[in-house]
């Protein structure tokens, strides 16, 4: 997709989670718009894959094997990012994880450990490793899901978490202000490999296209704009909001 804009020259940005499916897109519409981009998730051979892809596209991206519950793993990401390129201007915090459809109450322990340690305890822990190094008039931005305002019954604890990170997002934003901005965006259901099991059911398929204002389900390069939207200055009055991108889908707790 052809970007002219370039708002992000001369910033650094991290993502979680971006080697495929969202996380990915975001990285490439930051590197567009003129952004030096980490780039991490936790295989070695995806990140290689993701980088040597996005520099045949003209940007400036480096990697890091990054599973976000490790705590090294955290620390090497930000410090690749300081290393390569001085500071840190831009963080997106990606990574995610649904590793089971159970219900809440049939749940087992490790796997809501599991849920909190990725989905909400690894977001804190990276931006303490980053916070030293964000530049005044930094960005970060969480992705979150508009699972977090209707917890399907698949995706029931999954939701909790994400709720979870509209509240996040307001107490940092209050913490790290005024030099650092935090927001969070909402995407709606997207057909990427981690949504597979819900957007390749054409009946389920068909369901969440119904529930949308505009009858379509959404796209990484969506979700990619609007992050770039907030992490870019024309956003310079916003903190502490969460956006939904879900093409007119209800969003209210």
């Amino acid at each position: 997709m052809e970007v002219k804009c370039r708002r992000l020259e001369g910033k650094v940005a991290v993502v979680t989670g971006s080697t495929q499916g969202i996380g990915l897109a975001i990285a490439e519409r930051l590197g567009r718009e003129g952004a030096a981009v980490v780039v991490s998730s936790r295989k070695k051979k995806n990140v290689d894959e993701a980088v040597e892809g996005l520099r045949a596209k003209g940007i400036t991206v480096v990697g890091a094997v990054c599973h976000v519950s490790i705590a090294e793993q955290r620390k090497n990401l930000i410090d690749t990012a300081v290393k390569n390129y001085g500071h840190i201007d831009i963080v997106v915090s990606n990574a995610a994880a649904n590793p089971s459809l159970d219900g809440i109450l049939e749940m087992k322990e490790s796997v809501l450990d599991k849920l909190w340690d990725i989905n909400v305890k690894a977001s804190i822990l990276l931006l303490q490793d980053a916070a030293p190094h964000l530049q005044k008039g930094s960005s970060v931005i969480i992705i979150s899901s508009i699972t977090g305002y209707n917890p399907e019954s698949s995706l029931a604890m999954y939701g909790v978490t994400k709720t979870a990170l509209f509240g996040l997002t307001k107490a940092l934003a209050a913490e790290m202000g005024p030099n650092t901005r935090v927001n969070c965006i909402a995407p709606g259901f997207v057909p990427t490999h981690f949504a597979g099991f819900l957007t390749s059911n054409e009946t389920i398929k068909n369901n969440l296209m119904e529930r949308t204002t505009l009858k379509r389900l959404g796209t990484v390069e969506d979700m990619a704009a609007a992050t770039a939207f907030l992490a870019s200055d024309d956003a310079s009055f916003i903190t502490a909001e969460t956006i939904v991108v879900a093409g007119g889908t209800q969003s209210r707790l």
